[in-house]
């Protein structure tokens, strides 16, 4: 399989920009898979698509301020996108320079933290935070927030809300779970009242989300590496579900994505504690826990498109885009949502 049959024209307009005035405001766009029809409604329309009985799984990872900017020892200027904290000392992070940072080099963020390169692996680098306070109580205080390269302006300070999931409260993503977005309380609490279980899982969603797959046979791209936790509660919650008739729906790509790894790491069953996954979902993947996925729409020639085309169908996927690009949804991060029922 090829990385251009997940390629798309997309209008630069169509990138949102900014997220809309509410959060429920947004538009939806429901895709029955297996009946191969779509419908065009509003994000506050989603309770009408579920039942009592189901449940709806959250990803409440929070996005870190990761973004540094400085200088190395030569004074030339860098920008320090931290992936994952290591420990109190320690980051994995991508480095944006002119000439790329020896090990054993420091570097200057923020004007008041010092840094040392140890290692390069790919396109990531150790760092080694040379301060008396935690890399977490450092990015919290100099950090930015890392909006997505697509969005073209910087953070502002209604982004540090907006981008960020009203459930969020497991710090360590680098990018928000986008399709969590569209929640407010009391669209949560409506579900719970309507019988919907509410469950949570974290998984700390890395910058290489946003990464095209560069190879043409998608049998050879590497996946990154995210770590994730599946609760106890959670999947309690999926096994009541399942022995009454309910139905699993991810909410988000990231949600799916630590569900299924945990499910093909245990022969089929979820099993509670963490783990890491490098799971690359393409289609022809046999999906063993969600059978509803609510989602952004996604980049061309990303993994995240390949996603949802084993989940729905390519063709199905490749018409209801084309319908959401003719109809001028908004697409990627603060842009509108669409509901999919697994191709059976």
């Amino acid at each position: 399989m090829k990385t251009q049959d997940f390629d798309f024209y997309l209008p630069t307009e169509l990138i949102a920009q900014f997220p809309a005035e509410q959060r429920t405001s947004s538009r939806l766009l429901y895709l029955d898979s297996t009946a191969q029809r779509w419908q065009d409604t509003f994000f506050s329309s989603l309770p009408e698509f579920l039942r009592p009985g189901d449940v709806m799984v959250f990803n409440d990872t929070q996005v870190i301020k990761a973004r540094l900017f400085g200088k190395k020892d030569s004074g030339g200027k860098v920008e320090v996108l931290v992936e994952r904290i290591l420990d109190d000392r320690h980051v994995l992070a991508a480095i944006r320079a002119s000439h790329a940072p020896k090990p054993d080099s420091r570097l200057w963020l923020a004007d008041a933290i010092p840094v040392t390169v140890i290692e390069r692996a790919q396109e990531f680098y150790t760092l080694r935070f040379e301060h008396v306070q935690s890399v977490t109580e450092l990015l919290q205080r100099y950090g930015q927030l890392p909006l997505p390269p697509y969005i073209n302006r910087s953070a502002t300070d209604s982004d540090e809300a907006r981008y960020q999931t009203v459930y969020a409260r497991n710090a360590g993503a680098v990018a928000a779970p986008t399709a969590g977005l569209h929640f407010d309380q009391h669209m949560l609490d409506h579900l719970q009242s309507l019988g919907v279980a509410i469950a949570y899982v974290t998984l700390h969603v890395g910058a290489g989300t946003f990464q095209p797959v560069r190879v043409d046979n998608i049998a050879e791209h590497s996946m990154h590496s995210e770590s994730y936790h599946i609760p106890q509660t959670t999947v309690d919650a999926i096994q009541n579900t399942r022995l009454a008739g309910g139905r699993v729906l991810a909410v988000g790509t990231t949600s799916l994505r630590a569900l299924e790894a945990c499910a093909s790491a245990h022969q089929g069953q979820l099993a509670a504690g963490y783990g890491e996954t490098r799971i690359f979902i393409t289609p022809g993947y046999r999906f063993q826990v969600v059978e509803r996925l609510l989602t952004n729409f996604h980049l061309p020639r990303s993994t995240l498109l390949m996603l949802v085309s084993a989940f729905a169908g390519m063709d199905n996927i490749r018409q209801a885009y084309q319908h959401a690009i003719n109809q001028r949804y908004r697409f990627f991060s603060y842009g509108d949502a669409m509901l999919i029922e697994r191709e059976q």
